[in-house]
């Protein structure tokens, strides 16, 4: 299979963000033929709702959401922002307030993660998630 790619450009956007990316994802998981409802598809879900808060909150906002599926039977996720400043856990002193818990949930179900500078325009990074592809089901 060739790989199989959808884009959705934000611009820096926070207002309905995370819905949006959520439902852009449902409909790509949906068309690639991953059973709704399963543990699969939330985990996706929400470590898309994950990236692209993050991106809110850190970074400004989410300048692109791409979703790449094919070959070796993965999904990669990746949200632009415009922030080079690269993800890193939560200090011990920042722990008492609420939240912090997206990289925590990256390294629990994400097949394997990370972030990427861009190069040759504006200052920005990317990060980006894998994801097994689920069994079909019998």
């Amino acid at each position: 299979m060739a790989e199989q790619t959808r884009r959705l450009v934000l611009g820096g956007a926070t207002a309905g963000v995370v819905t949006r990316c959520r439902d852009f994802t449902r409909r790509a998981l949906a068309d690639w033929r991953w059973a709704p409802g399963t543990e699969a598809e939330e985990d996706a879900l929400l470590l898309v709702s994950e990236l692209v808060t993050n991106a809110c909150l850190h970074a400004g906002g989410p300048r692109e959401l791409v979703l790449r599926y094919g070959p070796g039977g993965r999904l990669r996720v990746e949200v632009t922002d415009d922030s080079p400043e690269p993800p890193r856990p939560r200090s011990t002193q920042d722990r008492s307030r609420p939240g912090g818990h997206g990289l925590v949930l990256l390294d629990h179900l994400a097949q394997a993660w990370g972030s990427s500078p861009l190069t040759g325009g504006p200052p920005g990074k990317t990060v980006w998630l894998e994801l097994p592809t689920p069994l079909p089901e019998p």
